[in-house]
């Protein structure tokens, strides 16, 4: 038992420095740097060497009493950029996936719909355009069809805008949502009522890459939130401009990928394994497809609450 403590102890501050700690280090090092130097002297390296030199030169910096207490309260910066950094992320994860956006505040909501409504409107273009190119495929003059790479950019520009037809007011939330909606498409099921049933009897390997893809999801999230919290440094230093300027193209891509993926792996896990979830529930054998996910979800569904009698 001892030895599992440790060893579990061991991982915790493994994360914590990780996660916590050393991002949290560096943005103090780039604050304090920034809060040195200033605008005017922003790129000026003798002068922030000489203002190193004078700190580590101070006497409250030189006994081991200071040095600890220093160290201390370095570690707790870190750690509390850390979790700034992490809270930030969970709202970022929460806009990006946009999953509620109809229960957000007015402004925000009425500013939501508006975008969805435009991006559905560019979603419908762009597919007509594309089913007007796959039409003309089928013209009986190849000199009147279209050259494959036309139809191929008709396709990504749609994609571009959605996979599927846009509900929500962000890419990463349509992308997510297009897996249910697929689904409930295709093999007519409800994503939401089924999901919790079917992660019971998925394998331990498939559980584990849809771990590992959602954690990847939220450390992007995590990510963005570290771009929020540089972007403040550059009204007094502007060499943080760039550096934040990275982090948002970095993790609004990374963020794209990682919902992507995660939604892949959502719509293959059901796909493969909803018969085995129909053989734990002693379901008939059948082929996967619409009868199949009707009695599925006939089988998990809860019937309504019944209603008393007016008196």
């Amino acid at each position: 038992m001892g030895g599992l403590l440790s060893e579990l102890s061991k991982k915790l501050a493994e994360r914590w420095l990780t996660l916590l700690v050393l991002p949290g280090a560096l943005y103090l090092a780039v604050a304090a740097t920034g809060h040195t130097l200033g605008q005017s002297a922003a790129l000026d390296v003798g002068r922030l060497t000489h203002a190193i030199s004078d700190t580590a030169r101070a006497p409250q910096v030189t006994t081991v009493g200071g040095q600890v207490v220093l160290l201390a309260a370095i570690l707790a910066g870190a750690a509390a950029a850390g979790l700034a950094a992490q809270s930030l992320g969970s709202v970022v994860e929460r806009v990006a996936l946009a999953a509620d956006w109809g229960t957000w505040p007015w402004l925000f909501g009425e500013l939501a719909e508006r975008h969805v409504a435009r991006r559905q409107r560019r979603w419908d273009a762009a597919r007509a355009e594309y089913e007007a190119l796959r039409l003309l495929e089928r013209a009986p003059r190849p000199a009147d069809r279209p050259r494959p790479r036309e139809r191929h950019r008709a396709a990504h520009k749609c994609e571009r805008i959605s996979v599927e037809r846009p509900e929500r007011p962000t890419w990463s939330g349509d992308r997510i949502h297009a897996t249910a909606v697929r689904l409930d498409r295709d093999v007519h099921v409800n994503l939401l009522v089924l999901w919790p049933h079917l992660w019971l009897v998925l394998p331990e390997e498939i559980r584990g890459e849809i771990g590992r893809a959602r954690a990847a999801l939220t450390r992007v999230a995590v990510l963005s939130g570290w771009a929020l919290l540089y972007l403040p440094l550059t009204w007094w230093w502007w060499p943080a401009v760039p550096l934040a300027a990275t982090l948002v193209v970095i993790s609004a891509r990374r963020l794209r990928t990682a919902s992507d993926t995660y939604a892949t792996l959502l719509e293959a896990s059901v796909r493969l394994h909803l018969t085995d979830l129909a053989d734990k529930l002693r379901i008939e054998e059948q082929p996967m497809g619409p009868p199949l996910g009707g009695a599925v979800m006939r089988r998990l569904s809860s019937p309504a609450p019944a209603t008393e009698p007016a008196s």
